[in-house]
């Protein structure tokens, strides 16, 4: 080992160049030495969020213990560079320590660009770079959640890009209500176009996301124990929390102080080699200008580090502007956003196909050549899942109809399709030719595949393509749920019910590994609810929940609740109207009627909730599950109780189908109908099991669903009696519980599986399986243990301590909730992200 490297770095794209100059240094022809800033070793920046989702740094690791072990490699951490004497070839850390160098790499990366707005250096605000700044930020959140009320909880976040958007949703995840200002005039601008950012917003704010744009942050200032932050059109946000997370400027100060040239916007230029205008420097990463410009993506600074290692050991490897992929796709809030290529139609004649779906939740724009026969980008909001197929068909000839293929319900592109040298991972620069080549040589599911190309082990996007293509090449791909677990929704379900397994913690330290995500641990506590685990606010039960079953109720938009009581087959007393009325109006609760014949009131305070029950449940009247994955409804018409053409008791037959299924947990909400007569009043081809009754008996239709892509059930059997069509229900019920996918609902439940309808009559009606008695006695058990959720909090006082809006003062109201009057009702008061109507006539109230 005669040659002495030193980079200088230990980020992802630092140990990128240590881990590709290692396996291909064979002989052991370099001496490596890295000198981090932080004192830890390399982590992965991309899945900086899940570090709040509960991953630990053992998680985020990008190293092994075979690289540790390495006796060509030194690290030192926690010992930055203070200074570089490029003619004696020599750097000096803050510790003291000297080292010689034949050529080093410059690996610094970048730093958070901070506005210089007065207050930014208050306690309370914080960039968001680094693990040390996350467990700064969840410090003072978790402070904030203690002693702050719910409604009032809230964090600024400066920034509305790939990073600011980050933030936002790792404030949401600790318990702060995020608010994102943006300087630019929409959301992401550099990734996504006017008509996409405007969808994005929309769809973030659905999420409880509150977005100002085109304003900037004049100053933050200290008022009391909170922060005050002025934006530049006079509004005044009070946050416990302040983020900065505006951009990135290249750290290039090393490279200033020892004479490097830098770019005009900042970076340490380099040649097309990735060399400076000193032979033995070179620089990757962010705190790069290649020819000038610096890239804020890991994939770019990835393929420098290639170019590095490659030219290290005597190659030719080259990269020019031209060679950058800029691709990125990531779910933000739960929003899939994508784009790649020429995203904004940059090039020369260009032309845009967009499909702007407001409906669907949808934007898709493709940009393809002049004579429309080439696909030079595109941008995909909403629905990225033909990302993963049609980035690769960058550059080349489309396959079919442009409009086609971002138009919904269009045939995606098919992957088998796609050339050997399409780029899948763009972040590794994996072309499909070498995943085929792996895949000859063993590679025989996603991890494998992972492992030996490094597709799909940075931001994630390509694993989908990997999966189809690991299936076209005729390989079995796994339905793991999650990377905590290496088996499937159903799967689980089986071993949680066959071990008699009662927490999260004793299934994932048997069956799998880590910590858990915002994926598997609400599956799981379905899974073990539907197994009649006890109230699902009992002990560890209750921190798995999504975010309306923590407090039994739907969350609403300005922090107040929805209290939604059950009223089988829409049949209600009047003794139980005049309680519903009377609830509403002492507590000042909007109320609707909704199609599932049901009465909602909105506008509960979350103090308010235990009260408001209590007085429901002592009128008869439980939870009506609007909050959770369960079934929700069974709407009916009055059949034969009043109308000339009924011919079955629709109504008796719906109130036993949803008190017999009431507090059923599933893997996505359940709704139901039963129609007196053909004339089909109470739409009950619409749900996911109806019912209509005929002169023979009752005819059960499955699988039907509306949303996005309405589709009618279809019938299962025809002229049952009532005790056969229970019967029926009940293993269909089941079946779908025990073996549907996650948020996977009826309807396409059905059509995945094997044989499709016919498949699902002969196991459930045939019992071909041989399981219809284990359903059978699965559901008796679920009606058997059945219990109201809100009665279980108001008969245990633990459970109850939790619905206040102040930890200290209990009875206090949350003084940030609004409301005006219209129609005559309470409902939100409008804010400046709420949408204007022009032209109504006035109602009186």
């Amino acid at each position: 080992m005669g040659k002495r490297l030193v980079v200088v770095g230990n980020g992802m794209v630092g140990h990128r160049v240590v881990s590709a100059l290692r396996d291909r240094d064979a002989p052991g022809e370099w001496a490596i030495t890295v000198l981090g800033e932080e004192d830890r070793r390399a982590y992965d920046r991309v899945a900086l969020s899940s570090y709040v989702d509960g991953a630990t740094e053992e998680d985020l690791r990008l190293d092994d213990e075979s690289l540790r072990a390495d006796e060509r490699v030194t690290y030192h951490l926690g010992d930055p560079v203070s200074a570089i004497d490029r003619d004696a070839r020599r750097v000096t850390t803050a510790s003291g320590r000297t080292l010689d160098y034949d050529a080093l790499v410059l690996a610094t990366g970048s730093v958070p660009f901070v506005p210089p707005v007065p207050g930014k250096d208050l306690p309370g605000c914080f960039v968001y770079r680094t693990l040390d700044d996350l467990d700064a930020i969840r410090s003072a959140a978790e402070k904030a959640v203690a002693t702050t009320a719910p409604g009032r909880r809230s964090a600024v976040v400066v920034g509305g890009g790939l990073l600011g958007l980050e933030a936002a949703r790792a404030m949401r995840q600790l318990g702060l209500s995020p608010q994102v200002v943006e300087i630019a005039p929409r959301l992401m601008p550099v990734q996504v176009d006017d008509g996409g950012g405007a969808l994005l917003r929309g769809l973030v704010e659905d999420q409880g996301l509150r977005v100002r744009t085109g304003v900037s942050v004049d100053s933050v200032a200290a008022d009391r124990d909170r922060l005050v932050a002025t934006l530049s059109d006079g509004v005044e946000l009070d946050a416990d929390v302040v983020v900065f997370s505006a951009g990135i400027r290249a750290a290039d100060t090393l490279a200033r102080e020892c004479g490097l040239d830098v770019g005009e916007r900042g970076g340490v230029l380099v040649d097309d080699r990735c060399r400076t205008a000193d032979e033995h420097v070179w620089a990757v990463g962010e705190c790069a200008a290649l020819q000038g410009r610096t890239y804020g993506l890991v994939a770019p600074g990835y393929a420098m580090a290639e170019v590095v290692a490659d030219r290290l050991l005597g190659g030719d490897a080259r990269m020019t502007p031209d060679d950058v992929d800029m691709s990125t796709q990531l779910k933000l809030l739960g929003v899939d956003v994508a784009s790649f290529g020429d995203a904004h139609g940059a090039t020369d004649g260009a032309l845009e196909i967009v499909v702007n779906d407001p409906v669907a939740g949808t934007y898709s724009k493709l940009v393809v050549s002049d004579d429309a026969s080439t696909l030079l980008g595109g941008i995909l909001v909403g629905d990225a899942s033909r990302y993963g197929a049609l980035r690769p068909l960058v550059g080349s000839a489309l396959p079919e109809d442009p409009v086609t293929l971002i138009s919904r319900g269009g045939a995606e592109p098919d992957a088998g399709a796609l050339p050997d040298s399409a780029q899948i991972c763009s972040c590794n620069a994996v072309t499909k030719g070498q995943l085929c080549e792996a895949i000859d040589d063993g590679a025989h599911d996603v991890p494998s595949l992972k492992s030996c190309t490094r597709a799909g082990t940075t931001c994630g996007s390509c694993v989908p393509t990997l999966a189809k293509i690991l299936a076209q090449q005729g390989v079995e791909v796994s339905k793991a749920l999650c990377e905590h677990f290496d088996h499937s929704r159903a799967e689980l379900f089986e071993i949680v019910a066959g071990a008699g397994i009662t927490s999260f913690s004793a299934l994932v330290s048997t069956y799998g590994r880590g910590a858990g995500c915002d994926i598997c641990k609400p599956v799981v506590a379905s899974i073990l609810a539907t197994l009649g685990n006890g109230h699902i606010h009992d002990g560890e039960q209750a921190t798995l929940q999504d975010t309306n079953d923590h407090f039994l109720a739907n969350l609403q938009r300005n922090g107040t609740y929805s209290v939604v009581p059950r009223i089988a087959g829409g049949e209600v007393t009047p003794e139980g109207l005049i309680v519903i009325g009377e609830v509403a109006r002492d507590f000042g609760l909007y109320t609707k009627i909704t199609g599932g014949q049901r009465i909602d009131m909105f506008g509960a305070r979350v103090e308010d909730l235990p009260r408001i029950w209590r007085r429901l449940v002592d009128a008869g009247f439980e939870s009506g599950h609007a909050y959770g994955k369960s079934l929700r409804t069974v709407k009916s018409c009055v059949g034969t109780t009043w109308c000339r053409y009924g011919v079955q008791d629709s109504v008796g037959m719906a109130v036993e189908l949803e008190l017999r299924y009431r507090g059923l947990r599933s893997p996505h909400k359940l709704k139901s109908g039963v129609s007196g007569c053909a004339r089909e009043c109470a739409e009950a081809r619409a749900k996911d099991f109806g019912v209509i009754a005929t002169e023979d008996g009752w005819n059960l239709y499955v699988g039907g669903n509306g949303g996005f892509t309405p589709r009618h059930a279809e019938l299962l059997v025809a002229g049952v009696d009532s005790e056969t069509l229970v019967r029926t229900i009940d293993r269909f019920l089941m079946f779908y519980v025990r073996t549907a996918e996650r948020l996977q609902r009826t309807a396409p439940w059905i059509e995945a599986m094997d044989g499709g309808l016919d498949h699902l009559r002969e196991v459930i009606v045939d019992d071909s399986l041989g399981i219809c008695a284990d359903l059978d006695a699965a559901m008796a058990r679920h009606i058997e243990s059945y219990a109201d959720e809100w009665r279980g909090v108001l008969d245990d006082p633990e459970k109850l301590a939790r619905f206040v809006s102040f930890v200290n003062a209990p009875e206090t109201p949350d003084p940030t909730i609004e409301f005006v009057t219209e129609r005559g009702q309470n409902v939100p008061a409008p804010t400046s992200q709420d949408p204007v109507l022009i032209g109504l006539p006035e109602v009186p109230a």
